[in-house]
């Protein structure tokens, strides 16, 4: 099983990742390049911040299963962090 730090460096390149895309698509519009191909690289990029948000709340939610006694978070919270991300 991977640990919080792991999860969080994964999180992390995802998310530099993402800006790196970010940064392509303000060229892109600086560029004036068709709608679609703009659009389609936003996608990408809300997919890609989505997706390490996911990482990141996964690894929180296994480290509160490994330890029972966590009160860091109760189910409601952890239910409403989870769909922010949906």
């Amino acid at each position: 099983m991977k640990t919080d730090a792991d999860a969080v460096r994964a999180a992390r390149n995802q998310l530099a990742r993402a800006r790196g895309q970010l940064d392509s698509v303000l060229g892109m519009i600086d560029e004036e390049r068709d709608c679609r191909d703009v659009i389609q690289q936003i996608a990408a990029v809300s997919n890609a911040t989505r997706r390490a948000g996911v990482r990141l709340l996964v690894s929180q939610l296994e480290r509160c299963v490994a330890d029972a006694d966590s009160a860091d978070y109760d189910s409601s919270e952890l239910q409403r962090l989870f769909l922010q991300l949906a």
